[in-house]
């Protein structure tokens, strides 16, 4: 490891978005020099195979996790940087509240942390005027965070901390599997794209584009400094998904709108705690059903929104949902897609509902 390079914890760093936030943050820059950073990341498996890619990349692996505080502030020590992405659907929303706020503390606490970033969702309860139609636990933990950050001091300094927050959204690569991605083809061909969205749209975040907002963050240290920088990819409605799929592709393709009820019924284990460290047992906490109706109320009634405008000038060679699909050379939900999330990967989210999926393809 090069001395003169920053070193930058990445916390959540075998996750989907951890991976594309490091490969970013050791490209080079944009003249072509080497990049400027090097990588520590904090890993619960060390020995695991995303662990192992990320030491083949020259990325040094400290073992630990984001509760696991003293493990936490032994890996913040000599860092420059830190990238904090930590998981609700481990931990739940409750724990993921204090641990946001706790590690923010301990970066405080070692010296030589000069630019601290949190990896955020939207504050989905605040956003929605505190109805309880749009609460989401996994967005509102990380939306708590940033709240409670805004209050504290950003310094741009040789020896005092700056930070800032990089609020995203849905990976537009989770359209490879059926969260948002077809959710299988009819006898004569069609996918089947199935959602309880209406007429609104996501705002979709291209992993890419989420990895250069990352490494443009640590760039621009003084720019971002209390900043939130709400970022995405691109605008998309299902009508247009659809659309778009069937230009890029040839292939023919249908939206077919559900109630929220009915896109559950496709789904297996909806009724089991959204936290996986509780276990499959339904113990009165908040549960993948109770969880998701907040998330597709958000998107439905367009809660949340962006500044495109803003966005394409910051990055312009960012990804459309149409770009998207030409360069990853989409053509459905497909089997690799079922490694991008870790907790999917881990088999630890819910799973289809074959005779349900079956009946709906078959209707005409």
């Amino acid at each position: 490891m090069a001395l003169s390079k920053k070193l930058i914890l990445v916390i959540g760093a075998t996750g989907a978005q951890g991976l594309a936030v490091i490969d970013k943050l050791l490209g080079p820059t944009a003249d072509g020099t080497p990049s400027p950073y090097a990588i520590r990341a904090l890993t619960r498996d060390p020995h695991g195979r995303r662990a192992k890619e990320l030491a083949d990349k020259g990325v040094e692996l400290v073992k630990g996790a984001f509760g696991d505080f003293p493990s936490v502030l032994a890996a913040l020590q000599g860092v420059w940087g830190v990238w904090t992405n930590t998981d609700g659907f481990t931990v739940g929303e409750t724990k993921e509240v204090y641990a946001g706020m706790r590690i923010f503390e301990l970066a405080k606490q070692v010296k030589s942390v000069r630019h601290y970033v949190w990896s955020n969702l939207d504050y989905a309860t605040k956003n929605g005027r505190y109805d309880p139609e749009y609460q989401c636990g996994h967005y509102d933990g990380k939306g708590r965070v940033a709240e409670w950050m805004k209050a504290q001091p950003s310094v741009v300094s040789d020896d005092d901390m700056s930070w800032s927050v990089v609020t995203s959204g849905p990976y537009m690569d989770m359209l490879n599997f059926p969260m948002l991605g077809p959710i299988g083809q009819r006898s004569d061909g069609t996918f089947v794209f199935a959602a309880p969205i209406g007429d609104g749209h996501i705002p979709m975040i291209a992993l890419e584009d989420l990895g250069f907002f990352a490494r443009y963050s640590f760039d621009h240290r003084a720019e971002v400094s209390g900043k939130d920088l709400e970022v995405a990819s691109d605008w998309v409605s299902w009508e247009h998904l659809v659309a778009t799929f069937t230009k890029v592709t040839g292939l023919k393709a249908e939206y077919v709108r559900q109630s929220y009820d009915e896109w559950c019924a496709n789904r297996l284990g909806t009724d089991v705690p959204v936290a996986n460290e509780r276990g499959s047992v339904n113990d009165g906490s908040t549960t993948w059903k109770e969880n998701f109706r907040g998330f597709w109320a958000l998107w439905r009634d367009d809660v949340i929104t962006r500044d495109f405008d803003w966005l394409r000038k910051v990055n312009p060679h960012g990804y459309t949902l149409e770009s998207w699909m030409h360069a990853k050379k989409y053509r459905g939900a497909n089997v690799a897609g079922q490694t991008l999330l870790k907790n999917v990967e881990d088999d630890k989210g819910f799973g289809l509902d074959k005779d349900s999926i079956d009946k709906l393809l078959a209707k005409a």
